[in-house]
């Protein structure tokens, strides 16, 4: 069963999952290897087209964590298919649509936020030990295993500036050039005692490997408490207790997800330390993966003091009400495991802050709390804190992302209708022009060139029975590219929304955050625009020009190395964006890509 687009015919997989993501699983993880401990079929260099693959090992239980999408990219790593000359998908099962229409239709609204119980598909491992195999073929730069070791410099420790204007911060990734990585942060870096000297933690996430976790903390801390925010239910959260038993100093804290296909998609750390405290808000769940070879971002708080003894509850608020903020969010859990948390930060100092939090919380919300959360909270602070800027019509918005929701037949339902109107908010203008928009998201051909390969799409989960739906949505497709910061073949799991100018050399406002493009994270309006619906938890950091004393941010052309001394803006991939093209097709992660090996020389085959 196929359908042409403008970019490309789409086979229908076997999975019928129409949600994308689905709950960390594990056995226990200390007694699990990496997925990269696991052979790939070795080929032995002869002199026809067939090969001889050795069989292999018995099956070791493998850790896998998150959604469906990344469970069967743990599996591709585990058990790779290589690229034959002629790949054949024959045998494979295809889905019927009931109405005889070809297309196994999805019921989900919000096709990225996920059924949590339904079973990953099983990967397709070939039986024969006989491939066939063309001399054309790239090495897979990294041999059998999929981890390999960061360089001994990898972990040298990356302290950003005191003087960092933004702070904001990517990831390092291992496989790039040194440069790439120069005022990059890895984890590790985050937990250094250089920080601050930690007493406790607590870590907002979706995924987690608990065992991973511990051991990025440095070896002093590495039994100070941790509360784990998690949202997961049932067999999920068995799976997740069972992680957390060989560690007595963790705890698990249950966010309350009431809405359907609702997910606790926030991803934040608290820091407390004997020195004072800290936030960072970042992209990165917990587990190796997000951390290895992917492009994340992160915003990093100033160290806040404590206040003097006896100081009242409204000391220590930064011109952004930061703090304000920040205990509503976390108020809004309504978990007793937080209430020493917000204790605390009431304690603590936040005025150095100069950024906005945008966060969303599950609920339905009507009159004046309608712009509490989700992407109205966006178009309140738009409102307020930024300014008009003249042509305002030819500035374009800027969306980039690593997972696509339901957005429904056409885009007047939501994307270019409530959502292009609040991106498109600065200032107090009565006018709002529909600017130009931009979406960026990886194309099959970027995630097959990618460091990790076809697994990488893992992180992508944008399914076909979401996609056939919305085919309106791909003209708005551009390419991830980043060749300025090095990071082309890293893909993204960083989410970031920008007003830009027309020549992509300023920046009206930009934010990084947790929320991809759906409705479940950032709410859409009902009854008659009387009331907004949030499904999901998420958060984000929103800088506007105003709060640093600018008009508008300049973009930084090149940036890294990082330079402190720089005012421009660190926007993570290429500007002006590249438009998608009649042969790209963006990356749908649950059909097959075989007509091409990736840098593994391997194959996509989804069952």
């Amino acid at each position: 069963m196929s359908q042409d687009s403008q970019h490309g015919k789409w086979t229908v997989s076997s999975s019928e999952d129409e949600d994308d993501q689905l709950p960390p699983s594990s056995s226990n993880p200390p007694q699990v290897p990496d997925p990269g401990s696991f052979s790939s079929p070795v080929e032995t260099k002869v002199d026809t087209t067939y090969v001889e693959v050795k069989p292999e090992p018995s099956p070791i239980p493998v850790l896998v964590v998150g959604s469906e999408a990344r469970q069967q990219a743990t599996k591709n790593q585990a058990y790779p298919i290589k690229y034959e000359s002629s790949p054949s998908l024959a045998g494979k099962r295809k889905l019927e649509a009931a109405d005889g229409s070809g297309w196994a239709l999805s019921d989900s609204d919000d096709d990225d936020d996920a059924k949590k119980n339904n079973p990953p598909p099983a990967m397709t491992v070939p039986s024969s030990k006989r491939k066939k195999v063309v001399n054309e073929r790239p090495p897979s730069p990294h041999g059998r295993v999929y981890y390999i070791d960061e360089p001994d410099d990898f972990f040298e420790s990356s302290v950003p500036c005191q003087d960092d204007m933004f702070r904001f911060y990517l990831n390092k990734v291992t496989g790039l050039d040194k440069k790439y990585n120069s005022g990059a942060l890895h984890i590790r870096d985050i937990l250094l005692p250089l920080f601050g000297t930690l007493k406790e933690s607590v870590q907002f996430n979706y995924c987690f490997d608990l065992a991973w976790m511990v051991q990025q903390y440095p070896p002093e801390f590495r039994d100070r408490p941790v509360l784990i925010v998690h949202g997961d239910k049932r067999e999920a959260k068995a799976r997740l207790v069972q992680q957390a038993q060989p560690f007595p100093h963790i705890r698990l804290c249950q966010a309350k997800l009431d809405i359907a296909f609702g997910t606790h998609h926030t991803k934040m750390m608290l820091l407390w330390y004997e020195e004072g405290f800290r936030v960072i808000i970042l992209t990165s769940n917990l587990i190796r993966a997000d951390w290895y070879q992917k492009t994340q971002g992160m915003w990093m708080s100033p160290l806040f003091p404590r206040l003097p003894k006896d100081s009242s509850d409204t000391c220590g608020e930064s011109p952004t009400f930061f703090k304000r903020d920040l205990l509503e969010y976390l108020a809004s859990y309504r978990a007793p495991e937080l209430e020493e948390w917000i204790q605390r930060i009431k304690e603590h100092d936040l005025s150095e802050t100069r950024v906005y939090l945008v966060g969303s919380t599950p609920g339905r919300y009507v009159g004046p709390d309608m712009e509490r959360w989700g992407h109205l909270r966006l178009r309140k602070l738009l409102y307020e804190h930024t300014k008009c800027i003249p042509d305002e019509e030819r500035w374009p918005v800027v969306g980039q992302f690593s997972s696509i929701g339901s957005m429904g037949v056409d885009k007047t339902k939501w994307l270019a209708g409530e959502f292009q109107r609040t991106l498109a908010t600065v200032g107090k203008s009565a006018l709002r022009p529909n600017p130009p928009v931009h979406l960026l998201y990886p194309s099959v051909e970027d995630v097959r060139m990618s460091l990790e390969g076809y697994p990488a799409g893992g992180s992508l989960p944008y399914s076909i029975q979401t996609a056939q739906k919305q085919l309106w949505l791909h003209s708005y497709f551009h390419r991830w590219q980043a060749d300025s910061t090095g990071r082309t073949h890293a893909m993204p799991h960083i989410k970031t929304y920008m007003r830009a100018s027309p020549d992509f050399t300023q920046l009206a406002w930009f934010l990084v955050t947790s929320a991809n493009l759906s409705k479940a994270a950032w709410g859409a309006l009902e009854k008659n625009n009387t009331q907004v619906m949030v499904r999901s938890y998420e958060l984000g950091i929103l800088y506007v020009p105003s709060a640093f004393n600018m008009k508008t941010f300049p973009v930084r052309k090149n940036p890294f190395p990082v330079s402190s001394s720089s005012s421009g803006f660190p926007v993570p991939f290429d500007l002006p964006p590249t438009r998608y093209t009649s042969k790209d097709q963006p990356w749908i992660w649950n059909i097959p890509h075989s007509q091409a090996p990736d840098t593994h020389g391997n194959v996509w085959v989804p069952s």
